[in-house]
């Protein structure tokens, strides 16, 4: 599936993940609003992060909060937001993606 986003910051507002009652289990897939509704897989969003130059991005408190590409102890990437003292799970707390 090919996602057109239009702006060079698109806006995370949803998530899916693999126990959505567990905070720490794996997000599976983002979505957002960019000429309609869009879901991608996580790995789609850091091979467009990565070798695409896209930025995502999620608003929290009234901020926006980058996403970025992070690499676990066991050597697997996922995506994160930047670290943030006051809401540090503001990617893991967006709601379920349809």
């Amino acid at each position: 599936m090919e996602i057109r986003i239009m702006s060079s910051w698109s806006i995370i507002s949803c998530i899916n993940k693999d126990n959505r009652r567990s905070a720490y289990e794996a997000i599976t897939h983002v979505g957002g609003f960019a000429e309609g509704r869009w879901k991608i897989t996580q790995a789609h969003a850091i091979n467009l992060i990565e070798t695409e130059g896209w930025k995502f991005y999620v608003e929290a408190g009234g901020r926006r909060v980058e996403v970025i590409v992070s690499t676990s102890r066991f050597g697997n990437k996922y995506i994160k937001t930047e670290a943030d003292e006051d809401l540090p799970n503001n990617l893991l707390n967006l709601p379920e993606c349809p």
